[in-house]
């Protein structure tokens, strides 16, 4: 299916690697020209190089922190008239709400909440003057059923859903959309980590941790990166330009709600 993306232009907040490097890299094989961006030289590099190699749209990379003020107007002066947005940024570890502190709360806010939110402020209306723009905002499946251990991650990023949600009705008119995907369960560093967790509180091998993680899967299986990426290909799609303010589930089928 030919999308309507190539020479658009694109903003994918960390995206050195994991699912928002998948998602420019889906994008760029779109024919996007695509600003990614990172903490580590040497990650955006080879994330850089991934891209190039796909032969289609073009690649700039931009080294900045996305929870400081001077990183996002970096990362915004890369590519002021950007068509495409996709917010994504490292989400807090599991914990325990009574160990918690108000600097815990405060980091998660300004990560998962203040950050995309700022980049959206600052690209919404260029959109919405030129009549496209596609806003897709990568938060969690623990937005629709929430566990206490990762309290600090949902509640930044359900304030984060809340409030797009209304932006959404307001940008519909001029053809910008406003998304969420909510990923579960994916082949990245992400669950290495969670796999690590348990590996040490559950005193248990690599391979046992792993097939815990598969068998609170529905699929039986992690999502692949390149499957979201895709995903978000298609939200940012000429074609998906009456799907708006929602919430999709990548998650194998394991959310058990209807709504």
């Amino acid at each position: 299916m030919e999308l309507g993306l190539n020479g658009k232009k694109a903003i994918v907040c960390a995206s050195s690697r994991g699912l928002g490097k998948a998602c420019a890299l889906s994008l760029a094989r779109e024919g996007v020209d695509v600003v990614i961006n990172g903490l580590h030289q040497e990650r955006l590099d080879v994330a850089r190089a991934e891209i190039e190699a796909l032969g289609a749209g073009g690649v700039d990379a931009v080294l900045a922190d996305l929870n400081s003020e001077s990183g996002r107007a970096a990362l915004i002066a890369a590519c002021p008239d950007a068509d495409i947005l996709v917010n994504n940024n490292e989400g807090p570890p599991p914990g325990q709400f009574a160990n918690w502190q108000r600097e815990d709360f405060q980091a998660a806010i300004d990560a998962n909440f203040m950050a995309p939110v700022f980049m959206i402020q600052a690209l919404l209306p260029g959109m919405q003057e030129r009549r496209f723009g596609r806003i897709v905002n990568i938060t969690s499946a623990m937005v629709k059923s929430p566990r206490a251990p990762m309290g600090l991650s949902t509640s930044a990023r359900s304030g984060l859903t809340a409030l797009c949600k209304g932006l959404s009705v307001d940008a519909a008119p001029y053809n910008v959309t406003i998304n969420n995907m909510l990923p579960e369960r994916f082949d990245t560093d992400r669950q290495k980590f969670m796999a690590e967790m348990a590996m040490k509180i559950k005193n248990i091998s690599r391979e046992e941790a792993i097939a815990e993680i598969h068998e609170s899967i529905a699929a039986k299986r992690m999502g692949a990166p390149s499957e979201f990426g895709d995903t978000c290909a298609f939200l940012c799609s000429a074609q998906a330009g009456f799907i708006a303010g929602q919430n999709l589930q990548l998650d194998g089928g394991s959310y058990s709600g209807l709504i």
